[in-house]
């Protein structure tokens, strides 16, 4: 009776934890160091993550033209650069470039 207890107790503590683990699947975890010139040509919005609630890293998630998504470090110089890019493209165009 007691190894059933503590297996089930185990499976329990093994459930709590994968559910934690799939509220964050939406945070960047890491910085893409750099993106090459062709991937930057792609990008076609961007968005910030804060630093609250679940995710502990700000970052700006640019979108490319096919939906793949990187993190990259706000404080970057070529990502500023890359987000002013992406402001002057999309209002001479007339739409949107911040998905907030």
């Amino acid at each position: 009776m007691r190894w059933i207890t503590v297996l089930a107790l185990l499976v329990v503590c093994l459930m709590c934890l994968s559910v934690a683990q799939i509220s964050y699947d939406d945070c960047c975890l890491k910085y893409a160091n750099t993106l090459s010139r062709r991937l930057q040509k792609q990008a076609v919005s961007f968005s910030r993550q804060e630093t609250d609630g679940g995710c502990n890293l700000t970052a700006v998630i640019f979108t490319l033209k096919r939906g793949r998504i990187y993190c990259t470090d706000p404080n970057a110089k070529w990502v500023k650069d890359l987000i002013e890019h992406i402001k002057k493209k999309r209002a001479k165009n007339g739409r949107r470039y911040y998905r907030g």
